[in-house]
């Protein structure tokens, strides 16, 4: 935690030769505003950080009164109005097209350790109350008010994902305060996404606290699961599709199930578990289906679990034409979309995907259909489904519409927090 010192001497003297003792009454307390350099916005360019957002781009500096060139990358800033008027404390980067991130506005409050711990308290007592266990994603960014940190939470492992220099700059901080909060055995920084090159960051993995596992372990309403969580996808679980999982029971029951992209078993397993007749899976990571197996083991479903290793368009295609048909398919794909210039060639890898996997459905079949792509909006992702539907002849009836659980929670001033979608839906014949 950074302090300023305020200092009462009653008698000091100095002297070159020997030390004098000092009767000195020191004062600490925590950085205020006013300690902090200021980053100024122009006219006109705070109404989105009023509204609750906490983005500020580059554009929307006062690039004369206080110029980007002059603050470090990730420094603490007092974030202003045009008027001078002080909005709230964060951090800057100026090699960033989001120049600073509004962290506090709490005069009394301003970004610091102290403040980390405290927003890890207020996240950690929302996971308590909803999940019977300690697997969730316990810090979500922006939405848990630490903009540029994610952790997720396996038991007394932590996997932590900076993204932002000014968080890089509080690693020692955020170390600390996780210890403060939840006392775990091993710390992991898993900072290898290429989202941390649009800050200036370096990838890299590493263990802050403790040996890293190659393995770690997830229980999800019953189910144990063994994740590869050094070499896994993001930090080896998708903790956001908790509560869609959790829906499966009513669809899959005495069904044949198709799980696509099925990674190490979340949507299989659990079906198989909730009764499902069959589960096909298909997986193009051999790591992943190494694991999706044994995972079908732990859980007593391997003689109704059929993992198959290969590319899920390629796969879907040689179903289709062997006239394969499933009851229930499952797609829940990587993020088609990652950034704006993906968008077209996103949304026809979406609907390409979509239409085979109606194909494969029996009568009344039910496709649960997914997307992690935040520039694919709702409307947008119901219309793909709708026009794969009508293209087949087929009708379309959506059942359920399913988002990020809570310990993703949505930012209501930050659209960009939303951004999984999981419809279920019903095929019909026309």
């Amino acid at each position: 935690m950074r302090f300023s010192i305020r200092c009462k001497a009653s008698a000091v003297s100095l002297h070159y030769a020997a030390p004098i003792p000092i009767d000195i009454v020191c004062a600490l307390s925590p950085m205020s505003e006013s300690d902090l350099p200021t980053l100024r916005l122009k006219p006109r360019e705070d109404h989105r950080l009023r509204a609750g957002h906490s983005w500020v781009f580059s554009n929307e500096v006062d690039s004369a009164e206080t110029p980007l060139r002059g603050f470090e990358s990730g420094q603490p800033v007092a974030i202003a109005a045009s008027t001078g008027k002080i909005i709230g404390t964060g951090y800057v980067n100026p090699q960033s097209l989001i120049a600073a991130r509004l962290v506090s506005r709490d005069h009394q409050h301003p970004f610091s350790a102290s403040l980390l711990v405290h927003r890890l308290k207020v996240a950690l007592a929302l996971r308590d109350r909803l999940f019977d266990g300690p697997y969730y994603r316990l810090a979500y960014g922006e939405s848990d008010g630490l903009p540029g940190l994610v952790v997720d939470r396996y038991g007394a492992l932590l996997a932590v994902q900076v993204t932002t220099a000014g968080m890089e700059r509080m690693k020692d901080e955020i170390v600390d305060a996780l210890h403060k909060v939840v006392a775990p055995e091993v710390i992991v920084f898993r900072n290898d996404s290429a989202v941390r090159e649009l800050e200036g960051l370096d990838r890299y993995v590493e263990a802050a606290y403790g040996r890293a596992p190659d393995t770690a372990t997830v229980v999800e309403r019953g189910a144990r699961f063994d994740v590869p969580f050094s070499a896994g996808q993001k930090t080896g679980w998708f903790f956001d599709q908790h509560t869609n999982r959790g829906r499966l029971a009513r669809y899959v029951r005495d069904r044949t199930v198709l799980d696509v992209y099925s990674y190490v078993g979340a949507w299989g397993v659990q079906a198989a578990l909730h009764g499902a007749a069959r589960v096909s899976c298909i997986e193009a990571s051999a790591l992943a289906l190494e694991h999706l197996s044994r995972n079908a083991e732990l859980n007593g479903v391997s003689d109704r679990v059929e993992p198959t290793h290969g590319d899920a368009f390629a796969e879907l295609e040689s179903l289709r034409e062997q006239g394969t048909k499933f009851d229930v398919v499952v797609v829940d794909p990587p993020a088609f979309i990652k950034r704006r210039k993906d968008v077209r060639a996103g949304q026809q890898g979406y609907r390409r995907l979509n239409q085979l996997a109606m194909q494969l459905l029996s009568r009344e079949g039910i496709l649960i259909s997914c997307s992690c792509s935040s520039y694919l909006h709702n409307e947008r992702f119901t219309e793909l489904l709708l026009r794969s539907a009508r293209h087949l002849e087929r009708s379309l009836q959506i059942l359920e519409f399913g988002g990020q659980g809570p310990d993703h929670p949505v930012h209501p001033a930050i659209p960009e927090t939303a951004y999984l979608k999981a419809w279920f839906t019903r095929v019909l014949p026309v």
